[in-house]
């Protein structure tokens, strides 16, 4: 990806997510259907864009990632901020902030150790509908 592929991107919010992981994928549906304000955008950390805007990062973090204004979120933080832009009651779930990050990272990692083996897998990342496709960066 070109550098100037990756300035166009830098002022986006990218979701960054497992594409293969069925708990993952069906919650960028549920984030794409209470973003009411079209604040998201969405990319496998499987992608290309991933690779260019978060660098050696993918690795690490294999869940969600949440890329707003050139800062990469993770884990607990990455939701809660997402969560926070949603419409309805889900901006309440921010209230969770002020749980010490450790603690809420515990138990995003307990989920997202055991996402697979709760959830599923596929075998390829999810292919956006063509509705869906301005969504995907």
């Amino acid at each position: 990806m070109t550098k100037e592929a990756n300035n166009h991107l830098i002022n986006k919010r990218i979701i960054f997510f497992d594409g293969v992981c069925n708990l993952c994928n069906s919650s960028v549906q549920y984030i794409i259907r209470h973003d009411r304000r079209n604040n998201f955008y969405f990319s496998a950390l499987q992608s290309d864009t991933a690779k260019s805007l978060l660098n050696n990062l993918v690795e690490e973090y294999k869940s969600v990632v949440l890329f707003e204004n050139g800062i990469s979120y993770f884990k607990s933080t990455a939701a809660l901020r997402i969560a926070k832009d949603l419409s309805g009651l889900h901006k309440l779930l921010y209230a969770f902030i002020i749980v010490p990050r450790p603690i809420r990272d515990f138990v995003y990692d307990y989920i997202a150790r055991n996402r697979y083996k709760w959830f599923g897998k596929k075998d390829a990342c999810m292919i956006p509908t063509p509705e869906l496709e301005s969504k995907f960066v």
